[in-house]
């Protein structure tokens, strides 16, 4: 079967592992890869593949937000969430953004073939200890019941979960001004915004707040 493939994730010597195994097999074909989340979306966006291979911790957009964009704009596209850490929350919010399947890098080694190629046929595939907390289309349900992303969190736009990573990630006003093109005085309504929105109280607050929701990596 002939499937496209792009390949999302911020470390060189990961991405080459995986673009080996996958075009190991026949008529698989990594399109491209990208180191960050916006570049993802870019080259979805430019060479359409079958399946996203996908990071979740990611510099500039995080693979959760990447993924919205790339489901939005491209509704037919699989993604398969590759990470380090099976934490409840981030899978609930990782299905809602549009994601199929997780795989833990850790099970990659043997998983990652038939991983790829149950979301190609659009069926979820959990790594095992995914599946041990619960998580299971079985009586195919879209979701797991009661799997709506909770918290104050999903009460921010796809923009201000933006400007959460990028303060996560130590910029300024004025440096994410300048990434997201938008003026300076915005980029300051946004951190208002947030902060009310999450009741913190400080920048600090906020970072501390980043790493423990698994947004940015300590």
């Amino acid at each position: 079967m002939s499937l496209r493939i792009l390949v999302a994730d911020d470390h060189e010597i990961i991405r080459r592992g995986l673009r080996a195994v996958l075009e190991a097999q026949s008529d698989w074909e990594v399109t491209d890869e990208a180191s960050t989340g916006l570049e993802a979306v870019m080259k979805a966006e430019r060479y359409k593949p079958d399946v996203v291979l996908m990071d979740i911790s990611m510099p500039e957009l995080n693979g959760l937000e990447a993924a919205r964009r790339i489901r939005r704009s491209l509704p037919t596209v699989e993604v398969l969430f590759l990470t380090m850490h099976e934490s409840e929350q981030m899978i609930r919010e990782g299905i809602e953004a549009g994601g199929r399947g997780f795989l833990l890098k850790s099970d990659a080694g043997n998983e990652l073939v038939p991983a790829v190629k149950s979301v190609c046929h659009h069926q979820p595939y959990f790594s095992p200890d995914i599946r041990a907390l619960g998580f299971s289309f079985a009586d195919g349900r879209t979701l797991p019941k009661g799997c709506k992303l909770r918290g104050q969190l999903g009460t921010l736009t796809s923009r201000e979960r933006q400007v959460v990573q990028l303060l996560g990630e130590g910029k300024s006003t004025k440096d994410i001004a300048i990434a997201l093109q938008i003026t300076l005085k915005t980029a300051a309504t946004h951190r208002t915004n947030i902060l009310r929105k999450l009741e913190l109280h400080s920048i600090a607050d906020l970072v501390r707040y980043a790493i423990r929701n698994g947004i940015v990596q300590a």
